[in-house]
Order: C-alpha cells, then sequence, then structure tokens
C-alpha cells in the first residue's frame, strides 16, 4: 500500500514532466517553421495548463480550461492572426520574408562564356550517371559517378573522361525521363580534372554559368552581367533597379493603415465596397423581415384550433430547414436556370417570359432573397410557435368575448407579446446573414459583376464574399488587403453582437419584471 501511495506521489509530477517536454518540443518545432505567432500562443497555453492544473488556487478554471484553450487556439489566434496579415503587403507577390527573397535572387544563374555540352541521362542499377559531350569536339566525352538523384540539394560532382571512367553506360533515357529527374539535375554542378565547372542550362545542354547577382554590404545586389544594381525598398516589398521598377518576388513588409485607407479613400475600392456594404445590410435586413413575417404568419395559422391535419402542415413545412442548405441552394439554383430551369418554363408557359435570373442585377437581387427566405422560414416559424404556446388562452377568451376577430387577436395580443423576446434572434439572424458566406458563393458567385470597377466584385456580393473573390480569386491575391476588410466585417459584426446582448438584456429585465 505504502509502494501504491509512493507511486502516485511520483506520478503526476512525471506525466507534468513529461507533458511540458512534449508541449516545448511542438512549440520548438512550430518556431522552427516560420510560425512565431503560433509557437507564442501555444507556449502562453502551456503556461496557463500548468499554472491551473498545479495551483490550489485554481480548482474551478480547472474543468473551464479545456474550452478556454480552445477560445484561445480557434478564435482568438485566427483573430489576432487576421489582423494582424491586414497591417502588411502579404499578397501573391509579396509572399516570402526578405532573406528568402534575397536567397532566391542570389541564386539565380546566367549562361558564362565557354564550351556548352550535351548531356543525356543513362541509368545505372538503381541510380543515374550523366554524359557529357562537348557540342564542338565530339571526341571529348565526359562520365559522371553513379548518382542517387533523389535530393534537389545543392551537389558538386566530378566528371571523368570516358576513357578513364572505364564504365560501360546503357542507353540514354527518353527526355520525358530527363523531365522527370530534372529538379534534382539542375541542382548538381558538374566539375572537370581543370576545376572549371557546368550547369544544367537546357533540357539538352549543360554549361558554364555563375552566380546573376553579386551581394553588396548594404543589402544590394548587383547584377553580374549587366552592372544592374538592385536595392531592397522596404516600403514596397521588392528589390528595385534605380528606375523604381520590381525586381519579383517580392517580401513582407509591414504598410500600418495603407490598406484601411484604400478601402475607405481609394475610389477604385472606396466605391465597391460602399455598394456591397449597402446591399449587404439590406440583404440582411429583408431576409429577416421576409423570414420572419412568413414564419410568424404560418405559426398563427399552425396554432389555429380549427385547422385539421396540423401534424402533417408541420412536418411539411419543417421540411426546408431540415434539408442541408447547400443541397437546397443548388436545386434552387437549378430551378432558376434561364433555359432549363422549371421556374422559367412555367412563367414561359403562363406569360412568355424568360427572366435572367443570373445575369440581372435586379433579379438576381430578388432571387436570393427568395431562397434565402425559403431557408429561414422554418426555423423562425418554430421559434414563434413555441413563443405564441407561452400565451396565456384566457387572454384570447376574453378577446373572443369583446367580439374581436383574428387580426385585432394577433396585432392587439399576439404580435406584441411575442416580438420583444424575438428580437434578439432577429439581431442574431441578421447578424448570420451579413456573413452568409455559402448562400452567396453557391446560388450566385456574387454575379454579375460590375462593370464600371477595376476591382474583382459583383452586384450581388457581401462584404464576406466580396473579402474571399479579393484574396483568392482576384490575380493579385491581396491577403493583407482581404484581412483588412475582414477586420472591418468583424468590427460590424462585433457591435450587432453587442446591440444583440443589449436587447437580449433588456428583454431577460423585461420578462422578471413580469
Amino acid at each position: 500500500m505504502q509502494v501504491t501511495s509512493s507511486s502516485r506521489r511520483w506520478l503526476v509530477p512525471a506525466l507534468a514532466a513529461v507533458g511540458a517536454l512534449a508541449v516545448l518540443y511542438l512549440v520548438t518545432l512550430v518556431y522552427a517553421v516560420g510560425q512565431t505567432l503560433l509557437a507564442g500562443t501555444l507556449l502562453v497555453i502551456a503556461a496557463l495548463a500548468l499554472w491551473a492544473y498545479t495551483s490550489k488556487k485554481t480548482v474551478a478554471l480547472r474543468y473551464l480550461f479545456p474550452g478556454v484553450a480552445a477560445a484561445i487556439v480557434f478564435v482568438i489566434f485566427p483573430m489576432v492572426y487576421t489582423i494582424a496579415i491586414g497591417f502588411t503587403n502579404y499578397s501573391s507577390r509579396n509572399l516570402l520574408e526578405y532573406e528568402r527573397v534575397q536567397q532566391i535572387l542570389q541564386e539565380e544563374t546566367f549562361r558564362a562564356p565557354g564550351p556548352a555540352y550535351k548531356f543525356s541521362l543513362h541509368p545505372d542499377a538503381h541510380q543515374f550517371r550523366i554524359r557529357l559531350e562537348d557540342q564542338e569536339d565530339d571526341k571529348r566525352v565526359f562520365i559522371s559517378s553513379a548518382l542517387a538523384l533523389r535530393q534537389p540539394a545543392s551537389l558538386t560532382v566530378d566528371v571523368l573522361p570516358e576513357a578513364e571512367a572505364k564504365v560501360v553506360i546503357g542507353d540514354a533515357l527518353p527526355l520525358k525521363e530527363v523531365i522527370a529527374q530534372q529538379k534534382d539535375i539542375k541542382a548538381l554542378t558538374l566539375r572537370f580534372a581543370d576545376g572549371k565547372q557546368v550547369r544544367m542550362t537546357s533540357l539538352r545542354e549543360f554549361a558554364p554559368a555563375q552566380p546573376l547577382y553579386k551581394p553588396g554590404a548594404d543589402g544590394s545586389l548587383t547584377n553580374v552581367d549587366t552592372g544592374e544594381v538592385l536595392k531592397p525598398n522596404f516600403k514596397s516589398g521588392f528589390f528595385e533597379n534605380a528606375a523604381g521598377e520590381h525586381k519579383e518576388p517580392g517580401f513582407r513588409v509591414g504598410v500600418g493603415f495603407d490598406h484601411y485607407r484604400r478601402i475607405f479613400t481609394d475610389k477604385r475600392f472606396q466605391e465597391p465596397f460602399a455598394r456591397i456594404f449597402i446591399w449587404t445590410v439590406v440583404f440582411s435586413a429583408l431576409t429577416v423581415l421576409f423570414a420572419a413575417s412568413l414564419g410568424m404568419l404560418l405559426a398563427v395559422l399552425l396554432n389555429w384550433e380549427g385547422l385539421k391535419g396540423r401534424a402533417v402542415y408541420r412536418l411539411v413545412l419543417f421540411l426546408p430547414y431540415a434539408v442541408p442548405g447547400f443541397i437546397s441552394i443548388l436545386i434552387f439554383k437549378g430551378l432558376f436556370n434561364a433555359n432549363l430551369g422549371e421556374i422559367n418554363l412555367i412563367l414561359n408557359a403562363l406569360f412568355g417570359i424568360k427572366p435572367a435570373w443570373f445575369a440581372d442585377p435586379f433579379l438576381a437581387k430578388t432571387m436570393i432573397l427568395i431562397v434565402n427566405t425559403w431557408l429561414g422560414f422554418p426555423y423562425m416559424m418554430v421559434v414563434c410557435m413555441g413563443l405564441i404556446k407561452s400565451i396565456p388562452s384566457d387572454l384570447y377568451e376574453a378577446s373572443a368575448v369583446a367580439g374581436a376577430g383574428p387580426i385585432t387577436n394577433f396585432v392587439s395580443i399576439t404580435a406584441p407579446l411575442i416580438i420583444k423576446p424575438l428580437t434578439p434572434l432577429l439581431i442574431s439572424s441578421f447578424a448570420f446573414n451579413f456573413n452568409n458566406f455559402v448562400l452567396i458563393a453557391l446560388l450566385t458567385g456574387g454575379r454579375p459583376d460590375f462593370l464600371d470597377i477595376s476591382v474583382p466584385a459583383g452586384t450581388t456580393d457581401i462584404l464576406v464574399s466580396y473579402t474571399f473573390r479579393m484574396a483568392f480569386q482576384d490575380s493579385g491575391q491581396q491577403f493583407g488587403l482581404a484581412s483588412a476588410i475582414s477586420t472591418v466585417i468583424f468590427l460590424l459584426v462585433a457591435a450587432i453582437t453587442l446591440v444583440q446582448m443589449r436587447f437580449t438584456r433588456l428583454a431577460q429585465d423585461d420578462n422578471g419584471k413580469r
């Protein structure tokens, strides 16, 4: 028994030590791949975990800590990372760090004066040999040693004259095999007995090559072939020549509030942003209005005692909510097809019209509201049915005695009593639709596009889909600008959430007083 107690006394510290070492190893790996912010976040979480599970003052926190850690990793970290990216020029042209771009440019080579050699690749068991033949003297043939060609790391290999190599090589491999090994062959430098070196300059040729740029003490790069000097510009994120021309690839630098200034002052971004923001608000508000109105109307009808088969109606009307949204959206996309969709076939048969739902901006917006109302009304209907059930029946009995009809009952009793508890849900629904990316992406893709602006933006884009197109579909893929727009959206949604919390508190206070 004493042995068991002693084992338990040492078991917990031992497990804590092993866990701490494992976390430190993970943090080191994450930091080594360049993810400094994530490594710092993991280190903070590990320190909090160590404190929470070893201190006697944090007993309650031990149960909450998994949720707190998940919130830090999956909510706070992405939010901080996105905000940080919004202050940089991170884009498809400025993906890499400065040191990596400098290294890439210094690895560039150019064809230097000297004889060129035809080369061929030959198998040698499970390895390869390279055969070089002087293009001006076909009797000068050289053979390399056997090469594995498995790692594209820089490697210098000696070649010997064919007579000295004393090996019999097989037939040359076809060009497609050379292409398959091209990356590894390019990493090779073949060295002759007199010290001259050649590198792969084409799929058929090895020739003398030397670094294109010579680094300077001030960080500049001098083109050995032309004498042009490139200097790093830490404002634009590019190496530039004296004329200000960029040399790609660029590198990441901080740009401060430039993206935010572009959003609100640059006409190329200001105008579509304003249009899209207005449409986002209108889309969210009308969706909530239509879905809530239809849901409330159906809830009132389904609570009518004289309606027979209410359970069947309730089940049928709830089905749109049970079907996954992305399936319903794609089905509607087919139904609204201008030429083959059933909706246009019916309209054409009845009225002789075939509306261009996806080409006309107004019709496209109308279609989006129809589809989103269809997707949202069942939820509103179920909520309203529950709220109506909570209204005391004696109010309706007294109203009936006074001779009031259904409309008077709805206006005077039902609507006033359910609208206040329903308000927080309406606000949360507004916030949800403010970021309803799936609907826009699957139904219209934001199109039809604006024809009078130069950035990728459509008449049915909402802010979140506009941000997605800016980040992943524009030719420039401006991740920094997209992150700045995402931050603006976050602030707007946060403001809506604060309003929702305010209304929720008011509703709770009002219910408490009742």
